[in-house]
């Protein structure tokens, strides 16, 4: 992936951006060029085409955006070669909690994709193919974590994808980093953050299986000093 590709991939799809002002351009920017999670997906073709995509804790709904900037410089040729091919969006649904997120988030849009107000832990799912949890888990209590895997499961379609990115808790100072970055950028957004309810990977891989899902698990942290895993995990077909 050449550095002039990144540059155009991340322009595009913060462009939109620019709507919802100079504050939200400037976080999407940064976001998709400091996250790695979001050229892993690609990089890896964990996004699968046409899908119906819910987007728990969206935040600005970045993931929309990036999928629809990705799709149109597929279709233009302008591609890593050693990529599989871009996703495209069927439909997405962004569920987020801060007002001052959503508002931003549905000024910008792409067509099929839509961002409302919402608590993951008591939102209606319904039928869906993938459902996205980026760095969302943790706000919320163990036994809410338990329950809302548990219905995601029986919202999604037969191999169906849920796509998961958690901190390790058993990581040592780079997950009391994160942590410490996680508060001051929720800080810096307005947001206001009580108790965090983190666990290893290894148990928040653990808990997917016994609800019956198949896992695959690896960094997604590469290039910052943080430890995050990525989880795909696929309901039997």
């Amino acid at each position: 992936m050449s550095t002039a590709f990144r540059s155009r991939l991340i322009e595009a799809a913060a462009a939109p951006y620019r709507q919802a002002g100079r504050f939200a351009w400037h976080f999407a920017r940064g976001k998709l060029a400091r996250d790695p999670v979001f050229f892993g997906l690609l990089a890896a073709g964990a996004l699968p085409s046409r899908a119906r995509i819910v987007d728990l804790g969206c935040g600005i709904g970045l993931l929309s955006n990036w999928i629809t900037a990705a799709s149109s410089l597929h279709a233009a040729g302008d591609w890593p070669a050693d990529w599989p091919a871009a996703p495209c969006l069927a439909t997405y649904r962004g569920i987020e909690l801060m007002p001052h997120d959503v508002e931003r988030a549905a000024r910008v849009q792409p067509p099929g994709a839509i961002v409302e107000q919402g608590d993951i832990r008591d939102v209606a799912l319904g039928e869906i193919d993938v459902v996205v949890i980026l760095d969302a888990l943790h706000y919320i209590e163990t036994p809410a974590q338990n329950a809302l895997l548990q219905r995601v499961l029986d919202a999604l379609a037969p191999g169906g994808l849920l796509i998961m990115r958690v901190g390790d808790a058993a990581a040592g100072l780079p997950f009391v980093l994160s942590t410490w970055v996680d508060r001051l950028v929720c800080r810096m957004r307005g947001h206001r953050l009580g108790a965090l309810h983190c666990r290893p990977a290894a148990e928040w891989r653990a808990q997917l299986e016994r609800l019956g899902f198949t896992v695959q698990s690896q960094a997604m942290d590469a290039g910052t000093p943080f430890a995050n895993t990525l989880l795909l995990a696929r309901r039997s077909a």
